[in-house]
């Protein structure tokens, strides 16, 4: 422990701190109390400078061992122990209420670093912004006839997120075996809309073609209803349950679920010339070529995505109450999904979310938001195909236990959970498998200082 003797000194403190009172009120123990008010002071100059061993001042021994006396010192003599009990429980429940103030503080910091778009990626999208009105203003896209050409493999990407959106494009270009039949279609909202289309056309991705999409632009020329009004891409939901193992100790555990947001559920509408699309997020990083993903016989299901047994719909029954569901299936992962839109329409997929939404949503944003989880899953129920496990490794947002090898052999890596790897927050030892496909001499990056 790197603080071990600095845990000792506040002890000793805290002990001290009990005694005083009663010392001080003893007569013929002046002296006593004297060195015992000099020792506390002492204490508390070291420890306002002092965080860890390595802050501590070369005579801190000293300082101990004349504590230490004191103390002994002071528990020799004749104090009343219902008083030193008394400053103990106060000095304890000042302490429990610092230590309670300091874990709400804590979270909340936790939260806002998890929510906030650092300051760094703030800046990327400003001045990207700004420089294409300057420099592309009047560009139209030179690869238009691929854009709804059925024959070549589409790849959707829902995200506000500029850096992460590109990584995933990079990495699925990089890792595949022929780009020029490639065709990316990443939509954001009207905010970071003219900072992704200016980065990627900066940007070349092999032979791919990437086409940047206005969402809020949709809903204005082709939506009258005004279903979803602003992007809403996929979200994660942090489900915790108690595991059935049959051990007695059964611990709980906590697993970190993706779903599609509400804007996808559009996806037949956005794509009407389309049969088939793969949905990645933008905290997925593609290590092999996905013509096996593209080319997946679903079986007549709508979507192929990996399943994840260790929730299954039960867990989520207090949100899924008034509708009826198969409480034994597994739950699904929307990090890769492959997509038949010709059996999307036929179900009608979109009208079942719709009809799940308008009985759980109830005007407020809240409601909005939470209604998600369950609108995603029971939309999909008895119709998605299992991807193979071994295709996707999950859990790099979150979990310090993946293996190492178990990464190295994964198709796709998902950083699903809270430590993204573009945040400070973001698990090191994860990081590298990310930051790989990072453009390290982008001017605005330079210039942002954007370096996660």
């Amino acid at each position: 422990m790197k603080d071990s003797i600095v845990k000792r000194l506040k002890d000793q403190l805290f002990v001290a701190r009990a005694y005083y009172p009663s010392i001080a009120k003893l007569e013929g123990m002046e002296k006593l109390s004297q060195e015992m008010k000099q020792s506390i002071q002492e204490h508390e100059h070291i420890l306002s400078e002092a965080i860890c061993d390595a802050d501590l001042p070369k005579l801190h021994g000293v300082n101990m061992a004349k504590m230490a006396k004191t103390i002994a010192a002071a528990k020799s003599s004749p104090t009343e122990c219902t008083t030193f009990e008394k400053k103990l429980r106060q000095l304890l429940d000042m302490t429990e209420d610092e230590a309670h103030f300091h874990a709400r503080q804590g979270a909340y910091l936790y939260r806002l670093g998890v929510q906030t778009l650092p300051k760094t990626l703030h800046c990327l999208s400003m001045r990207l912004t700004v420089d294409y009105f300057k420099s592309f203003a009047d560009m139209e896209h030179s690869d238009t006839q691929k854009l709804e050409n059925p024959v070549l493999q589409h790849y959707v990407i829902f995200s506000t997120n500029l850096l992460a959106s590109s990584m995933t494009v990079n990495s699925t270009v990089i890792n595949s075996e022929e780009s020029a039949n490639m065709v990316f279609h990443v939509i954001t909202d009207a905010q970071n809309f003219f900072a992704f289309k200016n980065w990627f056309i900066r940007n070349s991705y092999k032979d791919a073609t990437v086409n940047v999409l206005n969402f809020e632009d949709f809903q204005a020329t082709h939506f009258d209803n005004r279903r979803v009004e602003h992007l809403s891409p996929s979200e994660e939901f942090r489900i915790t349950y108690r595991s059935n193992t049959r051990k007695r100790d059964t611990g709980m555990r906590t697993e970190y679920i993706s779903v599609f947001g509400h804007s996808l559920f559009l996806l037949p509408e956005l794509f009407s010339n389309l049969k088939r699309v793969i949905v990645l997020e933008d905290d997925t990083i593609v290590q092999r070529d996905l013509s096996l993903i593209w080319n997946l016989d679903l079986e007549g299901k709508v979507i192929g995505a990996v399943q994840s047994c260790r929730v299954r719909l039960w867990h989520l029954k207090p949100y899924l109450v008034e509708f009826p569901y198969d409480a034994s299936s597994c739950i699904w992962m929307s990090g890769v999904s492959v997509i038949d839109l010709s059996k999307w329409r036929e179900h009608d997929v979109t009208g079942v979310h719709n009809q799940v939404l308008q009985k759980l949503q109830h005007g407020t944003e809240a409601s909005w938001r939470a209604a998600v989880l369950p609108a995603g899953l029971l939309a999909f129920q008895n119709l998605v195909h299992p991807i193979e496990a071994q295709w996707i490794q999950s859990g790099l947002g979150h979990d310090y236990g993946v293996n190492h090898g178990a990464i190295k052999k994964a198709g796709i890596l998902h950083y699903n959970g809270n430590m993204k790897p573009w945040l400070e927050l973001g698990i090191p030892r994860y990081r590298k498998y990310w930051k790989r496909y990072l453009p390290r001499d982008d001017p605005f990056m330079i210039d942002c200082n954007v370096n996660p």
